[in-house]
């Protein structure tokens, strides 16, 4: 049966809710990560059937981790304006159809994995789908504020499985990337979990800004941002990066620190709903990591130092 939120809307196709299911935008911002480490471990143009095949494979691996937190968290998914139009909510895709979907878009993406690139990136592509399901979203998520922190390792993953769908092999510069990403989630979550705080609370999901004031959440935000930054400027001399890249991480991080910087002091100020302008941080994380990482893709063919 359809939920009753839906009547009055447009219907949805089982097809678009099927990939409703997988969170394409969460799938756009992983394969933002994924391809420029590829260029970068070939230090130049990989083979385009490689890349296409990563890219697939890594997208049905995203998609099924997707699909199992869906599954896993539709009763607080209910609960919260956010998530209550998520196809296991609203009855357009059943429990079990949706475990199904998971399990096979989870195996096909190893087996393609290891059929199309290698063994390691495989290995590395089921790790990371354990790592969202299991330790994030049954371990983490709905016990310790710190959920997002170490949960998430599963979406710095990608950055490991291009590199390693290249080379065959892990080095210290996808570690170093690793980390940037790792040290981006706090500060790119923690303002999406401010504006959406009500639904955290309804759902008693709890995430850091629903048990500590905005000013305590900012200080921690400035904490991770230079965190981020110093280890993208770890990357220069380790792999070596040249003249684009290094401008890149200086001038996107400085401006990104600036922004977490403003934020705090917004929130010094006593500042709250849309005049503490918590997105302007969320938003601004996806626009450092897009231009950090396009710099990451360009800069082999640029670098004179290699």
């Amino acid at each position: 049966m359809i939920d009753e939120r839906r009547r009055g809307s447009k219907p949805r196709s089982k097809f678009r809710a099927y990939i409703a299911l997988t969170k394409p935008r969460v799938i756009e911002l992983l394969l933002v990560t994924t391809a420029p480490v590829m260029f970068l471990a070939q230090r130049g143009l990989p083979d385009w059937w490689l890349i296409l095949a990563t890219l697939i494979g890594g997208s049905a691996a995203a998609a099924s981790a997707s699909v199992f937190n869906c599954y896993l968290d539709r009763d607080i998914d209910a609960k919260m304006h956010r998530t209550e139009n998520r196809p296991l909510v609203t009855g357009e895709v059943n429990p079990r159809e949706a475990l199904i979907f998971a399990f096979a878009l989870g195996i096909g993406s190893v087996f393609w994995m290891g059929g199309f690139t290698n063994w390691v990136a495989a290995g590395l592509t089921a790790i990371a789908i354990l790592l969202y399901v299991v330790f994030y979203t049954i371990m983490l998520k709905r016990h310790t504020t710190q959920n997002i922190v170490w949960g998430g390792a599963a979406g710095c993953m990608p950055v490991l499985i291009g590199w390693s769908a290249v080379t065959g092999s892990l080095a210290l510069e996808p570690f170093i990337l690793f980390l940037v990403v790792f040290f981006w989630t706090p500060p790119h979550y923690w303002p999406l979990a401010i504006k959406y705080k009500r639904d955290y609370d309804a759902a008693g999901v709890p995430m850091l800004p629903s048990k500590v004031p905005p000013t305590s959440v900012g200080k921690q935000i400035i904490l991770y941002a230079w965190a981020m930054v110093l280890s993208s400027l770890v990357l220069i001399p380790l792999a070596p990066m040249g003249p684009l890249y290094i401008s890149v991480a200086v001038l996107a991080g400085a401006w990104f620190l600036y922004e977490c910087y403003t934020f705090v002091r917004r929130a010094k100020q006593g500042l709250s709903g849309t005049r503490l302008r918590a997105m302007k941080v969320f938003h601004g994380s996806i626009t450092y990591l897009s231009v950090l990482f396009l710099a990451v893709a360009i800069d082999p063919f640029l670098n004179p130092f290699v």
